[in-house]
């Protein structure tokens, strides 16, 4: 029985789940981590797939997580919320190097190019966990080849909290796959909406404001060039398609590409 449990571990069993390889936690409330990805496993960059851990019960427990690695990566990397009492991420941030994550092998989502018209420029907003999406869309090659200039977002509570994506940055334009490419086309914009920060304040405040266009120095949105992502809270998702469609935008969707796009299937 050990031998045919050692042999199910050797061969990456979907049953036991996909082995993690690596570990961060970036605050007392978010961390990162990586799994191993099975070879049959293929996603279009910025979708998400249900991941999860065995209940208390012998039933898994699993969540919809964006899968934050692009869609070439070798591994998985997913990154998440710390909740105390949550079902799941109470045991999930927890989990060391060479634990196991149940990976079901379904990725969907709309947070996908295909679901965009063509445009020359792309803005991605995100708040929190929602970045995690953009960090897959934004490692991949496609993107900088659909779009002249490529606009990421990213709206938190304390400075702290962007740690993930300032080091998703950073390490972006080192990459000898694509780093040159991002110098050029990307441009990201930081808030901060508990601390002092150069930009305070929700990121709905500074597109309503134009205050966002003119710190990048770009025109306001227009239908026929600009399409645009939305990863967040309820409540930003509601208020930034509002907004969106203002400026004449409309929601695209898998069968259907329009202007922009929003992921309906979780708040981050």
């Amino acid at each position: 029985m050990l031998d045919a449990q050692k042999s199910k571990e050797n061969k990456g069993d979907p049953a036991l789940g996909e082995r993690v390889t690596s570990v961060k936690h970036w605050t007392d409330k978010l961390f990162s981590f990586r799994i191993e990805r099975p070879k049959s496993f293929r996603f279009r960059s910025g979708e998400f797939v249900m991941i999860g851990l065995p209940g208390d019960n012998g039933k898994p427990i699993l969540r919809a997580y964006s899968v934050a690695s692009p869609s070439w990566d070798e591994e998985l990397e997913f990154y998440s919320i710390k909740v105390a009492d949550g079902p799941l991420t109470s045991k999930l941030q927890s989990i060391q190097p060479g634990d196991r994550v149940i990976l079901r092998p379904k990725p969907t989502g709309t947070l996908v190019l295909d679901a965009l018209l063509p445009g020359n420029r792309l803005y991605m907003f995100a708040t929190g966990t929602g970045i995690a999406p953009f960090a897959s869309l934004i490692r991949d090659p496609e993107t900088y080849e659909k779009f002249d200039e490529v606009i990421l977002t990213h709206t938190c509570r304390y400075k702290a909290e962007l740690a993930y994506g300032e080091a998703l940055i950073s390490d972006l334009l080192n990459d000898p796959l694509i780093g040159e490419e991002a110098r050029v086309k990307l441009k990201c914009y930081t808030t901060l909406t508990q601390e002092n920060h150069l930009r305070q304040g929700r990121i709905t405040e500074r597109l309503a404001s134009g205050a966002l266009f003119n710190d990048l120095g770009v025109p306001p949105m227009r239908k026929d060039t600009d399409r645009a992502m939305i990863c967040g809270s309820m409540g930003l998702n509601t208020d930034l398609k509002l907004q969106l469609e203002e400026f004449g935008l409309v929601e695209g969707a898998n069968n259907r590409p329009a202007e922009y796009v929003l992921e309906k299937a979780f708040v981050g």
